[in-house]
């Protein structure tokens, strides 16, 4: 990390310990939870959709292609926005985007036609991403600059929060409990049938209706809340020297290959969530373990029974609070330990998971998927600081490649829906599988500098 440089705007980051920057900084958690919510609804999304809409897997998936799709279409502009109308007002126009995206779910479920369902998610995630790229640099501002590494930790630990609600809340509302199989529907007289797709497509209605009416008080708070004008402030830890030699970042042979591992981090993540359900029904589970009744019936000893689509979204659940548990445990742990070597252990294990799982089956086979989110938890972290070390002046350009490559996330889930519908949905998790593979690679070379 570079050290601080001394300035006058030194003294502004001095003064900022004495502000009271409570109102701010409950607005920023609160767009991180917001993030964390939104985001993993998705991993809900896809079995209700396909059930709905009638889709194979591969057309389920398209609810990530379009959510993640738009990080890649907007990350660029949402700067360039954000350049034109300040952080505070980008918030406020990033709430408003989102909040749109949310209530066009509701003709999206009046009519049931799955490409105004991806419209949705399109405005949706683009909202998203405009509040992703001015929320970051608030976390830096608020507060002593000493104290900012552990203010970003803290808006993690609430995305990751928010990411492990989602499911479960999202799984009561979206997930009617009544798991009609393809041949089951086929069957149905039409009439039937049509009240019950119908009935389906319209329980997204209520909760998008909620977080879009939430969004637009949000909006309305952010816009009155007194917010720190950032624009003024210089960053103290951007680099002030050139590379030498180096006229572009993509010159930087550990910053191309730490996009790549970026895009395929991203996207195994994105695709072991987005299927976790479709992959427990395809286990054919008939009678749960009683360690899965006891934790999913909150310790009653009542039997759940076997797996449904509203027990496969508290593993959904399970997989995204690993997440959020391994990233408490992967702080103090990481500064013990050398980044790569953390990052060649935790994806060693991730495809230690992985490739057992698929060769596995039943209740056990699905645990080891799921068990996946806390490998995933530090990936990130370890990864992004590696691949813009040493890049001095260029420093801001590799990190917005970096975060365009979060378009694995819109990519390698469509490439299971498509291995899932031609073969096997087991088989389609090897694709995860490989991006650990290469992501172990870059843990043992890609990340050095050469030349």
């Amino acid at each position: 990390m570079a050290a601080p440089v001394s300035s006058p705007n030194q003294t502004s980051a001095n003064q900022a310990v004495t502000r009271n920057y409570t109102g701010p900084l409950m607005i920023v958690i609160t767009l991180f939870f917001t993030f964390g919510f939104v985001t993993n609804m998705n991993d809900i999304l896809i079995p209700h959709l396909k059930r709905a809409c009638e889709l194979t897997d591969f057309q389920s998936s398209l609810v990530q292609f379009a959510f993640f799709g738009a990080y890649f279409l907007m990350s660029i502009p949402a700067g360039n926005i954000l350049n034109r109308i300040g952080y505070k007002n980008g918030i406020v126009l990033g709430l408003g985007i989102c909040a749109v995206g949310a209530f066009l779910f509701l003709p999206a479920a009046m009519t049931r036609q799955y490409p105004f369902f991806l419209l949705a998610l399109a405005v949706l995630a683009s909202g998203v991403t405009l509040l992703q790229v001015a929320a970051n640099p608030y976390v830096s501002v608020l507060g002593p600059a000493h104290k900012a590494a552990s203010r970003l930790s803290l808006m993690g630990a609430f995305n990751s929060l928010a990411g492990t609600l989602s499911p479960i809340i999202g799984g009561m509302l979206l997930l009617s409990g009544v798991d009609y199989t393809a041949e089951q529907l086929a069957n149905m007289p039409a009439a039937q049938k049509e009240n019950f797709l119908n009935a389906e497509a319209g329980l997204v209605i209520l909760p998008y209706a909620i977080i879009g009416a939430v969004l637009l008080v949000l909006a309305f708070i952010a816009k009155a809340t007194k917010m720190p004008n950032i624009e003024s402030l210089q960053d103290e830890h951007t680099p002030v020297e050139a590379a030498s030699g180096k006229t572009s970042a993509l010159q930087f042979r550990h910053l191309v290959l730490g996009i790549v591992a970026i895009f395929v981090y991203v996207g195994a993540e994105v695709g072991v969530g987005s299927f976790i359900i479709r992959y427990g029904q395809d286990l054919h589970i008939t009678d749960l373990s009683s360690f899965s009744n006891w934790l999913f019936s909150l310790g009653q000893s009542s039997s759940l029974g076997g797996f449904t689509e509203q027990i496969g979204s508290k593993f959904v659940a399970c997989y995204w609070g690993g997440s959020m548990i391994g990233r408490f445990i992967g702080i103090p742990w990481l500064t013990k330990i050398n980044d790569a070597k953390a990052l060649r252990i935790v994806c060693a294990v991730a495809m230690v998971l992985v490739v057992a799982s698929v060769a596995l089956t039943g209740e056990t086979a699905l645990w080891l998927m799921v068990l996946v989110g806390v490998c995933n938890s530090v990936m990130w972290p370890i990864i992004f600081p590696l691949a813009i070390k040493g890049l001095g002046i260029y420093t801001k350009q590799g990190s917005s490649y970096l975060i365009m490559a979060i378009v694995g996330g819109a990519l390698i889930p469509p490439l299971m829906g498509l291995i899932s519908d031609a073969s096997h949905i087991q088989f389609a998790y090897l694709v995860p599988a490989l991006c650990y593979l290469y992501l172990l690679y870059y843990g043992w070379s890609g990340y050095k500098q050469r030349g």
